[in-house]
């Protein structure tokens, strides 16, 4: 269903699309001035050196761009990307494969970071700190281990769930980032520049309303306006331009409310503040009366709404605040 996508990590067909949007560079990035200026004087410094720059994690929740900048360090750097996911390396003899193809100045960009198994770090940390792999040959008795050398490269890490890295791998990066949910103005700016590369003229009104519903999201904006561009090809017969009045009925035939959630979100809050009285109640409980993985709950759902103040996670379970029951046209049953 389409509201729900809108909550997800993008779909496999949108990713063409959402590659053409992509920034390829820092004066192109729109948002985090504090992160872009900082890794701008660390390129800088390890170009002028002459060296990789040191690895570096990207935290945050879904959507706000790590990806992207991975690759714009590459592109700055002036260095090879190679893309892969914590999940895609099961054994270390995958990382072991993936490290000894690497050339010098290579940028090795690893999401989901967090998900490398125990096994898999272990091979990870000499790589990271002596540029060194560790390859064990044979089994049993007649086992050794030796270690090979490897080209100085950037290890770029990506991960939603920064607090699930283990302590030896979170010391290992030289400089651990964290990305924000983007303010509206930002937000506008992304569905201006997205329209232009989409040949649609956004009008001014009409991309607040585009930004001011993205949850702070780049990604969701950008995906938000692909299909306001589609309500304005079939509605209005014009495929490229966007009025303001178009854009509110493409966003409230979406299911995008006025605070940006979707029926994923509404169902959550309803289910907390209906169900549950608005808690507190255990995220497991609340993913069975939902329907929908905790996982999903806990890395793309729980995070805006803490963040927009309408839900606190306490020792005892996940609590509805005040502005969750008036959001909802509930009255609050609070202290």
């Amino acid at each position: 269903m389409e509201r729900r996508e809108l909550s997800l990590s993008q779909q496999p067909e949108e990713g063409s699309a959402e590659e053409s949007l992509r920034p390829q560079n820092l004066q192109e990035m729109i948002g985090q001035p504090r992160l872009r200026e900082n890794l701008s004087v660390f390129v800088r410094a390890a170009r002028e050196r002459g060296e990789p720059l040191d690895h570096v994690l990207f935290h945050g929740p879904p959507g706000l761009g790590k990806t992207s900048l991975a690759r714009i360090v590459a592109a700055e750097l002036g260095a090879q990307f190679r893309a892969t996911s914590g999940p895609a390396i099961e054994r270390p003899g995958d990382l072991a494969a993936l490290l000894s193809n690497i050339e010098n100045g290579d940028v090795l960009f690893i999401d989901e970071i967090h998900r490398l198994s125990p096994s898999v770090e272990e091979i990870l940390y000499p790589a990271m700190e002596d540029f060194q792999l560790d390859l064990l040959i044979g089994e049993g008795p007649t086992a050794r281990s030796i270690r090979l050398d490897l080209p100085r490269f950037t290890l770029v890490g990506a991960t939603t769930r920064a607090g699930l890295l283990t302590s030896p791998l979170r010391d290992r990066f030289g400089w651990s980032a964290r990305l924000e949910y983007y303010p509206v103005e930002d937000l506008e700016q992304i569905v201006r520049r997205s329209g232009g590369l989409l040949g649609v003229d956004v009008e001014g009104k009409a991309a607040h309303e585009v930004a001011r519903r993205a949850r702070g999201t780049p990604r969701i904006a950008n995906r938000l306006l692909r299909r306001v561009r589609d309500f304005a090809a079939v509605r209005d017969g014009d495929a490229h331009r966007v009025l303001l009045d178009t854009a509110r009925f493409a966003l409230d035939r979406l299911d995008v409310d006025e605070a940006g959630f979707d029926g994923l979100d509404r169902l959550f809050l309803t289910t907390l503040v209906e169900k549950f009285a608005g808690g507190p109640v255990g995220l497991e409980t609340l993913a069975a009366a939902v329907g929908e993985d905790k996982g999903t709950l806990e890395d793309v759902v729980e995070p805006y709404l803490i963040h927009c103040g309408y839900l606190a996670r306490t020792p005892r379970g996940r609590v509805a605040t005040e502005r969750a029951f008036a959001h909802l046209g509930v009255p609050f049953t609070g202290s």
